[in-house]
């Protein structure tokens, strides 16, 4: 009976997003119906091969270039590693160092307890699959990073500002990113995420955008951990919006990839509200002033979202072409 009901799971019934169940009942049938979580965890991770890739850059970027590179003690070949002088090295010598190895990981794993593999750790309670899929559905399901694709990757969901220093459970403090930079970016020791939490933190007193965020919070129509969003002062057309840095930056080319992905979020938002509220916007300008030259006057970036209606304009067309007279018509300049 046991049989027929697997069989008729495994084979009709079993629906995977994962290869965990058959890889759990494979477990489970080899060690006579036992297994262990550990058992079963490590059967998962052989299968999976973004460890091996991960652990291979470790392998080729880290440790191996510290013993052939730097200590000379190995070399390497392709896509293989050799011992110099090992065939010098009788059984009892082999042993002897292997124990050596043995007592200093023994001894580095006391000295730095739960911390050795910290920045391996989720640590959190698990992303829940419907927000997995807006998250990366959200980012074209690419690292925002870096730009790979999930064809070529595991993407992962992670934490833009660190759940150890406060960061939120929520959409807005999430970004997708591939195995390598979000476990590069775990392996940021604790001094360098304070200088992070920092850096995020910086404001300017008296400038005008700083000031918005702790004297004039009434302006602001949305926010997230990094961005906020106002209606512009001296509106362009009704609905001009801005978004803007949390942090302290002169302009566009300041920002970091996690700000930039903090505004679009909003900016993609706001662009929603506008269009359900008003139907007659029927498209948007984005756009930013970079330098005095460029016409920057307030020296905390921004960017203007302006809805266009039609009409707004006698000749729309050639868009943020404009901001240079008589450049808009670029038909007429050929």
């Amino acid at each position: 009976m046991t049989y027929v009901k697997l069989h008729r799971f495994i084979t009709s019934e079993m629906r995977m997003s994962q290869v965990y169940q058959p890889v759990m009942l494979m477990e489970l049938l080899k060690n006579n119906g036992e297994a262990s979580v550990k058992q079963i965890a490590q059967a998962i991770l052989n299968k999976d091969p973004t460890q091996i890739e991960y652990f291979s850059d470790i392998v080729k970027n880290m440790v191996g270039k510290v013993l052939t590179q730097n200590r000379g003690f190995t070399q390497k070949s392709g896509e293989t590693y050799s011992l110099i002088g090992a065939s010098e090295l009788s059984k009892v010598e082999v042993n002897e160092l292997i124990e050596l190895c043995k007592t200093a990981i023994s001894e580095f794993e006391a000295k730095r307890g739960d911390t050795v593999w910290q920045h391996r750790r989720r640590g959190h309670r698990p992303i829940s699959g419907s927000i997995r899929y807006e998250v990366l559905s959200r980012a074209k399901f690419k690292c925002e990073l870096c730009g790979i694709s999930a064809d070529e990757k595991n993407i992962e969901v992670d934490h833009i500002f660190p759940k150890s220093l406060g960061g939120k459970d929520d959409l807005s403090n999430y970004q997708a990113l591939c195995y390598s930079c979000n476990a590069a970016k775990r392996n940021t020791d604790d001094t360098d995420f304070r200088v992070f939490k920092t850096m995020y933190e910086e404001r300017v007193e008296k400038c005008l955008f700083c000031d918005v965020q702790t004297i004039d919070r009434k302006r602001i129509v949305a926010e997230n951990s990094l961005a906020y969003a106002i209606r512009d002062g001296f509106p362009v057309t009704e609905g001009h919006t801005l978004f803007i840095p949390k942090r302290h930056t002169i302009d566009y080319f300041g920002l970091v990839p996690a700000e930039v992905s903090a505004i679009n979020q909003l900016m993609e938002a706001q662009r929603k509200f506008l269009l359900e509220s008003d139907p007659t916007i029927g498209g948007f300008n984005i756009g930013m002033n970079c330098g005095e030259i460029a016409g920057q006057s307030v020296w905390h970036c921004h960017v203007h979202l302006i809805p266009r209606r039609k009409g707004d304009v006698e000749f729309p067309k050639g868009g943020v072409r404009h901001v240079i007279p008589y450049k808009g018509n670029y038909e007429d300049l050929r």
